[in-house]
Parts: C-alpha cells; structure tokens; sequence
C-alpha cells in the first residue's frame, strides 16, 4: 500500500532520444544520451522526445465528491464485504432434540481415572 501511495504521488519525466525511429535510450530521471550522430545539420534524423506524468497533491479524498451511483456502490461493498466476517453467536447444533442416554453408574469413579 505505501508503494502505491509514493508511486502515485511522485512526479515521473520520462525523456526519450530517438535516431531514424528507433529508440536509442531511454531515461526516467536525467538527461537521455545521445546515440553520437551529429545534430546540427538541418534536418536531422535524431529527436529527443520528454513528458511528465504529474503526480497527486491531494491525497484527502471526500466522500461528498463521489456521485450517487459511486457512493451507493462503495457502501453496498463495504456491508457486503463486512457480512463475510460476522460471526454467528450461535453454532448450530442437529443434537438439541435429543436426550442423552440415562447414567446407570458412574464409570470415572468405578475405574479410579480423575481428570486433574
């Protein structure tokens, strides 16, 4: 969970150098290099391409901007996904209607054997 948050937080460039429509490095951070061709002349058949993914300032979100639809669906998901957990107070029993069979003489204290 916390590497979501920072990869969702964190500002990513991305810069590209591209020589005869091929990719020749790619860096995330600094500056891509060059593939050594000569970029001076006029029409080169190098470019460097760049874009950056901005990341999320806001991390508070708000339960009041979610629509009607949205906020139905997450509470009807959060008491489904809870009423999975609920444990009954009672376990069911198939023996309560029957008697348990008359003790004609005490067995334990026939043959001497005492839990402790």
């Amino acid at each position: 969970m916390g590497l979501l948050v920072l990869a969702s937080t964190v500002s990513w460039t991305v810069d590209k150098h591209i020589c005869m429509g091929r990719v020749m490095d790619i860096s995330f951070f600094a500056h891509a290099d060059d593939c050594g061709m000569d970029m001076d002349m006029e029409k080169s058949c190098c470019n460097d391409e760049s874009f950056t993914v901005q990341g999320q300032d806001d991390l508070k979100i708000s339960f009041e901007k979610f629509d009607l639809d949205q906020q139905v669906f997450l509470i009807s998901f959060v008491q489904s996904y809870f009423q999975l957990f609920e444990i009954d107070s009672e376990e069911p029993s198939s023996f309560r209607e029957y008697n348990p069979p008359p003790l004609i003489r005490d067995v334990q204290v026939l043959d001497q054997t005492f839990l402790i």
